[in-house]
């Protein structure tokens, strides 16, 4: 819309020929943001001394869900009674079904001006919108205002201090020297198991999954009868072992092995020696058919709820999806297996010293040219950590509140408290997974955030990946395999690319696909209003 109004400008008060130049300028001018679209200029934000109240202020929030309808609605309710208390602000909610379509759309937005008020995001993406100048609000100055800042004096509601969030959860949200997000909902990643065929193979559930029994009873589990079924399910499938995220499994087993990763300002440490080893354990166990993933395989909830899985590796927040008894499923009814869902820790390597990662949602602030409209931002999105919407929203999936606060609200404490009472709100499966995580967040961590953080947990999973379909291919994993993955990878994600890890303000690198086809059909509109203008000047030209 601006560049329309630029053009309109332009041909009124200037000769034809400047005219044209302009238009020249503006038809390049889509390129030119798809090569730098990261580099718009933007006066860096300051609070201001006192919120104007008398203006009106429209800002918009973009929102994950996948189906929950609850959730839609929680969303819409902390809308409506954010509202009520500052009746100037309207607030517009987008809903998205995946954090990816999130992410493509922000970066396309950078590059028009357009980026919304207040996201939920991951920290890793937001690492690579801050390759912009000043795109994102850094909230170190937010947090300590004392009247608008966390816990403020002058704020309408009761917001959560600095202290009183947890400071594991917190930790993800800072970028380099400062905060560029707050969490809004945490979750861990669980291991969901098939108690009842883990005891029917012979075994016993430890205290704490080690690596080594998930390994042994995944083995055990693959005998077959001779009519080719399977002796444990009498189905013609069973993959006892799933894996959701290989990102965050291989990122754990390093971390438990106290090898590198990455440094904090982005420097690859990711193929060494124990990612070597790792990988070929998991060739061998894919070899038998003891262990896909998901992208491979297909979602671990249904061939647990099938009985065509015993260890099924996915988020807490994922806990309305597991179990016979789940409220959500994706398969046919007929076709789930009762079975005694049990939730426990991921697989550890020393069981006496677990980890175990912590990620989940955060919120971020883009900045705009009004402060007053940043600041209506920053009151909306510090809401959404205030209690009742915590309390809500936790109780939708396996997510737990970021706030003491709300973790220790007698209403939370009565939600935990009335776990298995139906298989909707209290849901047992869900609310043992919340659990999980709140009597573990010493034990969890955190990765390192940069420009480049999202691409290297990519590789990552990026190469369990591809180790499990090489054997089921038949090929051999081997060093000489395993060094030309390292590099396949590497250059895959640009991990050869020390800039784009160093945490320098880079380019944000190539526009989605959607945006190169939008800021294409841009320059083609104008491309022909240039040719229309350039043919008119020269028609009033010629003689008549």
């Amino acid at each position: 819309m601006s560049t329309i109004m630029i053009f309109g400008q332009t041909g009124a008060a200037r000769p034809i020929l400047q005219k044209a130049k302009t238009l020249l300028l503006l038809c390049l001018l889509p390129f030119l943001l798809t090569g730098c679209h990261g580099k718009k200029e933007q006066a860096e934000f300051r609070v201001p001394e006192r919120f104007d109240s008398s203006r009106p202020y429209e800002i918009t929030f973009w929102a994950k869900n996948d189906t929950n309808k609850t959730q839609t609605d929680i969303y819409k309710q902390a809308i409506s009674d954010f509202e009520d208390l500052y009746p100037n602000i309207t607030v517009n909610l987008r809903l998205y079904t995946d954090y990816g379509d999130i992410y493509n759309d922000v970066i396309t937005n950078i590059s028009t001006g357009t980026t919304p008020n207040v996201c939920i995001t991951y920290p890793d993406h937001i690492a690579t919108y801050l390759t912009g100048d000043h795109v994102v609000v850094p909230l170190d100055e937010l947090f300590d205002d004392e009247t608008y800042g966390l816990g403020g004096n002058g704020l309408l509601f009761e917001s959560p201090k600095e202290s009183q969030i947890v400071p594991q959860f917190l930790e993800e949200c800072r970028i380099g020297d400062h905060y560029y997000a707050l969490p809004f909902m945490r979750s861990t990643e669980a291991c969901y198991v098939n108690q009842t065929y883990v005891e029917a193979l012979g075994y016993e559930l430890p205290e704490v999954l080690t690596w080594d029994f998930v390994w042994e009873v995944s083995e055990a589990a693959v005998r077959k009868n001779e009519d080719g079924t399977f002796a444990l399910n009498h189905q013609e499938v069973l993959i006892p072992f799933i894996y959701k995220s290989t990102d965050n499994m291989m990122i754990q087993m390093l971390r438990q092995k106290n090898a590198g990763y990455s440094t904090s300002t982005g420097q690859i440490e990711l193929f060494n020696d124990t990612t070597r080893q790792l990988l070929y354990e998991i060739s061998r166990h894919a070899g038998t058919g003891a262990f896909s993933t998901f992208k491979i395989s297909g979602y671990p909830a249904n061939f647990l709820n099938a009985g065509q899985c015993i260890f099924a590796v996915d988020s807490t927040a994922g806990a309305t999806w597991m179990g016979s008894d789940a409220p959500l499923v994706d398969i046919a009814e007929e076709n789930v297996v009762d079975f005694e869902t049990k939730v426990m820790m991921v697989p550890q390597f020393d069981p006496s010293n677990p980890k175990m990662i912590s990620q989940g949602p955060s919120l971020c602030i883009f900045n705009k040219e009004d402060p007053q409209e940043v600041l209506a931002s920053w009151l909306f999105a510090q809401y959404l950590l205030s209690s009742p919407v915590q309390i809500a929203y936790s109780g939708t999936e396996g997510y737990v509140p970021v706030t003491l606060t709300a973790q220790n609200s007698p209403q939370y404490q009565d939600y935990l408290s009335r776990s298995g009472e139906d298989n909707d709100t209290h849901y047992k499966v869900k609310i043992d997974a919340a659990k999980l995580l709140l009597k573990h967040p010493e034990d969890t961590f955190v990765t390192p955030v940069f420009n480049g953080s999202a691409s290297l947990r990519n590789a990552a999973g990026e190469l369990i990946e591809d180790v499990t379909k090489s054997v089921r291919r038949r090929k051999t994993v081997d060093q000489a395999y395993l060094e030309k993955l390292f590099q396949d990878t590497a250059a895959l994600y640009h991990l050869d690319d020390s800039s784009a890890l160093s945490g320098q303000k880079t380019d944000l690198g190539p526009l989605p696909s959607g945006a190169k086809a939008l800021l294409g059909g841009l320059a083609g509109v104008w491309a022909i209003l240039l040719l229309y203008v350039i043919l008119s000047h020269f028609h009033r030209r010629r003689p008549g």
